[in-house]
């Protein structure tokens, strides 16, 4: 659901001159296919090696398995994170980062 909504305002990210980028410890070859059956636009990036993952402080465990947690991390231009979120809810959360987004415009 959360990656469906993201795809669906696709356009208004756009718009709004920002990227979605999503990444998972999964294989390349996973998510092309998870792209490719969940019908995804984005870009998903394989962080096999979990660099990204240790970095942004995401990785969780579960059943003795490690993943890359769902947060998300609304960088500006120059690098600088923005806004951290955790635990969202998957049926808003692309709605809430627009409303954060046009609300850190607005005070530019």
């Amino acid at each position: 659901m959360e990656a469906h909504n993201f795809q669906r305002d696709l356009a208004k990210y756009e718009k709004a001159n920002a990227v979605i980028l999503g990444v998972s410890l999964d294989s390349v070859d996973s998510h092309k296919g998870f792209c490719a059956k969940e019908g995804l636009n984005f870009k998903l990036l394989a962080d096999t090696e979990g660099a990204a993952t240790k970095a942004y402080d995401s990785a969780v465990e579960h059943e003795g398995k490690t993943y890359s947690a769902r947060n998300t991390f609304l960088i500006d231009p120059t690098g600088v994170i923005r806004k951290v979120y955790l635990k969202v809810n998957p049926a808003t959360h692309s709605d809430d980062v627009l409303a954060d987004l046009a609300a850190l415009e607005t005070k530019k």
